[in-house]
């Protein structure tokens, strides 16, 4: 028999719940000001007109209106352009 216990056992059975990504409200929905429309890690949608980014890159109404996402261009730091979604409230 062994005279040591098996190491990891005990660490590995970390779990954390899901964070709830994801996109919150559709095109076409009313939006109230300071609802959540997205939640994200990272821009990978960018905030448009009547909408805000907070600091961990939630986009929020700013105000009331109708959710729109368009698609437009933006340039990177390299100077590449990328197809990026654009999320306004008009």
């Amino acid at each position: 028999m062994s005279h040591v216990k098996s190491g990891g056992a005990s660490r590995i059975n970390k779990n954390s719940p899901g964070q709830r990504l994801g996109i919150k409200m559709s095109g076409g929905q009313k939006a109230s000001i300071g609802q959540v429309i997205v939640r994200q890690v990272g821009l990978t949608k960018r905030a448009g007109k009547g909408t805000k980014l907070s600091r961990n890159f939630t986009i929020h109404a700013e105000r009331e209106g109708v959710v729109t996402f368009k698609t437009r261009k933006v340039r990177r730091f390299t100077g590449h352009t990328v197809r990026r979604t654009e999320v306004t409230v008009e």
